[in-house]
């Protein structure tokens, strides 16, 4: 079972207060403080520091929280994976970028779900540097993310490759262009993705190698929704760099028109990221071929 202590840090942390953290425990107050000096004694270190009314972490009390809570992931999983032996089946629990999520990605980690007996997959959003936090806690099986593998502790394997390209509305002036120059695109109004995406970061670096910064560009508009990003763009009030993968059922439909910039060329990979302990390669090689047979129908 999981050190008490570790729970109570946990806590703490959570409430910012040991009564609140005591009644959410359903301890005493003087028991959490005597769990949090227990702690620190083991430890050798001072985890809290009060102040204004405040508890806050120190440097090593941020080490000590983010060990205890990795410790009550993989306590949490060990459980899961115990009652999926007894029964025979297998939850995994997946993280999935913004971008991936709006992407063919999505329905063919649906259809192996729904094609597989006896498996269960949670979904589970956020950002390239969420995604890896929570594999390195246990709290997620896999990653699927835009870019190379960036954790050497990790696995990787290919699932596609995609481009980005220019977004605009058929009713845009470029639309009927092959391709945008960059000088054309910074007459543009435009509508990005927020600083944290792997979108925005790559757009970001493909300008810098060309010499320009995202000042040099009229960007009026940012968004962490892809949702919106597109229906600004199908209504004709910005442009927007978005990859390929994420505007197919747009572009089949012709409500969205897919443009290369001159001078950019931003291609990435995309890939399931998985701990190298991962006990089922199997699965690894079904959703990367469901996820094949998905993209021959688009």
């Amino acid at each position: 079972m999981i050190d008490s202590k570790l729970l109570t840090l946990i806590a703490v942390s959570e409430t910012g207060s040991f009564s609140k953290a005591a009644k959410k425990l359903n301890l005493t107050q003087p028991a959490v403080s005597t769990h949090i000096k227990l702690l620190e004694k083991e430890l050798k270190i001072k985890i809290f520091l009060r102040g204004n009314n405040q508890l806050k972490l120190t440097n090593e009390g941020i080490i000590a929280l983010n060990y205890a809570t990795r410790i009550q992931s993989m306590y949490m999983e060990l459980d899961t994976k115990i009652n999926d032996c007894k029964a025979e089946t297998l939850t995994l629990i997946i993280g999935i970028t913004h971008t991936a999520e709006s992407s063919a990605v999505m329905e063919a980690l649906a259809k192996y779900a729904n094609d597989t007996p006896k498996i269960h997959i949670t979904f589970i959003t956020g950002s390239i540097k969420e995604l890896y936090e929570q594999l390195s806690s246990y709290s997620i099986d896999l990653a699927i993310v835009e870019g190379k593998n960036q954790n050497s502790n990790f696995n990787a394997l290919l699932l596609d490759t995609d481009s980005l390209l220019l977004a605009v509305s058929p009713e845009n002036h470029l639309a009927k262009k092959g391709m945008v120059t960059l000088e054309e695109l910074r007459k543009e109004k435009m509508i990005l993705r927020l600083p944290n995406s792997g979108t925005r970061q790559l757009f970001e670096s493909s300008i810098r190698s060309q010499g320009l910064k995202l000042t040099d560009f009229d960007v009026n508009i940012e968004s962490d929704s892809l949702f919106t990003i597109k229906d600004l763009v199908i209504k004709n009030i910005g442009v927007s760099v978005l990859g390929r993968s994420t505007c197919l059922e747009e572009e089949k439909k012709q409500t969205i028109v897919l443009l290369p910039i001159v001078g950019l060329s931003m291609v990435r990979e995309v890939n399931i990221v998985y701990p190298k302990d991962f006990a089922h390669p199997e699965v690894l090689t079904s959703i990367i071929s469901t996820y094949k047979a998905a993209m021959r129908k688009i």
